[in-house]
């Protein structure tokens, strides 16, 4: 597994297209701390970007990359290597790399802007919410690469998730929580939050720059629930769970899968 990760790391981080993302976080996290001068500001614009365009990113980008290689690793497949390795070493590899990247280009300008705000809870939140959400965006698209053959089939499934998560989702939970309004709704908001990586990672970044205030009696709820060594200790299951089931699902059909 660690040459199959070495190979595909250090191919993805010398890709042009990896640079491109680089240089993109690098560019505009630096230009919003050059024009604003506020970090606590500039976080919030960087909230925005990274919890569309993160997943978006490591959805497409896992899987052109899963179905460019995908000649190669039937060769890999016919050597004496087993395919939990295999998979999981390009897993890993794909995860790596885009992680690296999203992580230096939020740093690398507050290193020069603002070293100090690198230890800041706000940042470092920010980051670790990036890391996670392309762990786990990169595993949906590697298994929908594995599942279907198809092309065209795998992006419209890896599109549809995507805007399901991060577009429709808001939309379906705003209209329940709407409809619900007269009933004690503070647990199924809570549940209908931690079901939803994308969701967990914006509520997790407004408590982180208190904002909760805005959301009023349901703000104070998630608050008290975030606030708490067991909310922390559920928020990391949830998001473990987002990154080992999807894994799973990936592993399982790799073993099984006639190629």
């Amino acid at each position: 597994m660690i040459k199959v990760f070495k190979y595909c790391f250090l191919d993805l981080i010398r890709s042009r297209w990896t640079i491109v993302y680089l240089l993109f976080f690098i560019l505009t996290c630096g230009g919003l701390l050059y024009l604003s001068g506020d970090s606590a500001k500039v976080v919030v614009s960087l909230m925005n970007v990274v919890i569309l365009l993160v997943p978006l990113i490591s959805m497409i980008y896992g899987m052109m990359y899963m179905y460019q290689v995908r000649d190669y690793v039937e060769i890999l497949l016919a050597q004496p290597i087993s395919r939990k390795s295999i998979f999981g070493g390009y897993v890993l590899g794909l995860s790596a790399a885009l992680s690296v990247s999203v992580a230096l280009g939020i740093l690398i300008p507050l290193a020069f802007y603002d070293a100090p705000q690198i230890m800041s809870a706000q940042w470092l939140m920010l980051t670790a919410i990036s890391i996670l959400l392309t762990v786990i965006f990169s595993i949906l698209a590697s298994w929908l690469v594995l599942a279907n053959e198809n092309r065209l089939k795998g992006f419209g499934l890896g599109l549809f998730i995507w805007l399901l998560l991060a577009v429709i989702y808001d939309g379906i939970f705003l209209v329940t929580l709407i409809a619900l309004e007269g009933f004690p709704i503070e647990r199924l908001a809570l549940s209908l939050t931690l079901l939803n990586p994308v969701d967990m990672g914006r509520v997790l970044l407004i408590f982180q720059l208190d904002y909760s205030a805005l959301m009023g009696y349901t703000g104070a709820v998630f608050e008290k629930f975030f606030g708490t060594l067991s909310g922390s200790l559920i928020i990391g299951g949830a998001y473990l769970l987002w990154i080992s089931i999807p894994l799973g699902f990936l592993l399982r059909k790799a073993r099984k899968k006639d190629f």
